[in-house]
């Protein structure tokens, strides 16, 4: 990635992809980027069925119109802000070119579901598979009713597992907070899975020296977090330590933040997942944008 790496948002004519445009043009402007919006349109259907490439001239020019319009609604989304635009329209998946864009992009946004998807389903296909194979950051933006909107200054929060695969997910949410003004929340589970399972709710019921497991957990967050704190000393951050279940905790913290950063995999992932079980259940039950990094 270089200094002018682009954030490049997925369009297809969709609500959800001109939330994501909205979303990603904001972006762009507090990172100083430039904006590549980019549409997947159908290029080889004519060959399969013997028919001659002119049959879908109306599709190229339905999605030369998705562009400009994704690209007025970018411009006037962050008005009295410069914002560098750029339009790209390819043949072939929607998925295969926003991979390819994701090689040299800076972040990649897209919209939770898009044209085409069933209704009852709370993540698209394209979503879930840029979600697991991009290299670089990915937003899901979904789009939800104003009155449900989080609010514009609310924290950042991440997802902390105390192991080197929430690295970069850190890194990013230490830089969102600080590019956007806002707090940092950063929630630390102790374990993935619930101990209601193995132990009594009160810790007192048993032997367990919970006392000091949570002081070593709250001494494992702050290492983690130093050396950004240091690196971003404006960002205010809060330490939230929990015992369990760090999805429904992640989720009790959203409800007023105006963003959910965490990694592609958690401690213990087995190297073959592409998404790990945490950021796998916030991609499918969050209101707010999610940001999923990659180690």
């Amino acid at each position: 990635m270089t200094t002018d790496s682009p954030i490049v948002v997925g369009v297809d004519g969709s609500a959800h992809s001109l939330d994501a445009v909205c979303w990603a043009a904001d972006a762009a402007v507090h990172h100083r980027a430039p904006l590549s919006s980019l549409l997947g349109a159908p290029g080889t259907f004519g060959d399969a069925v013997n028919l001659s490439a002119g049959v879908f001239s109306g599709v190229e020019y339905a999605g030369t119109q998705s562009l400009a319009t994704a690209s007025e609604l970018a411009r006037r989304s962050v008005p009295g802000n410069h914002l560098t635009l750029r339009t790209s329209l390819r043949h072939g998946s929607a998925v295969a070119a926003l991979l390819d864009a994701a090689e040299s992009a800076r972040m990649l946004v897209v919209g939770s579901r898009g044209l085409g998807e069933f209704t009852g389903g709370l993540v698209g296909s394209v979503s879930a598979a840029v979600a697991s194979h991009a290299p670089c950051p990915v937003a899901v933006i979904r789009g939800m009713p104003e009155m449900d909107a989080p609010p514009l200054d609310g924290p950042v929060v991440v997802g902390v597992d105390g192991s080197p695969n929430s690295e970069p997910a850190i890194a990013a949410a230490f830089e969102e907070a600080s590019l956007r003004g806002v707090d940092l929340v950063a929630v630390h589970a102790w374990s993935d899975f619930s101990l209601l399972t193995v132990t009594p709710a009160d810790p007192s019921d048993n032997e367990l020296p919970w006392s000091a497991i949570e002081t070593a957990e709250r001494a494992v967050l702050s290492e983690r977090l130093a050396g950004w704190k240091d690196k971003y000393p404006d960002v205010s951050v809060r330490k939230v330590v929990v015992r369990d279940r760090p999805v429904h905790h992640l989720l009790q913290q959203a409800r007023e933040s105006q963003l959910v950063v965490t990694g592609s995999r958690g401690r213990g992932g087995f190297a073959s997942l592409l998404l790990g079980s945490t950021s796998r259940a916030l991609l499918h039950a969050l209101t707010c944008p999610l940001l999923i990094v990659r180690r």
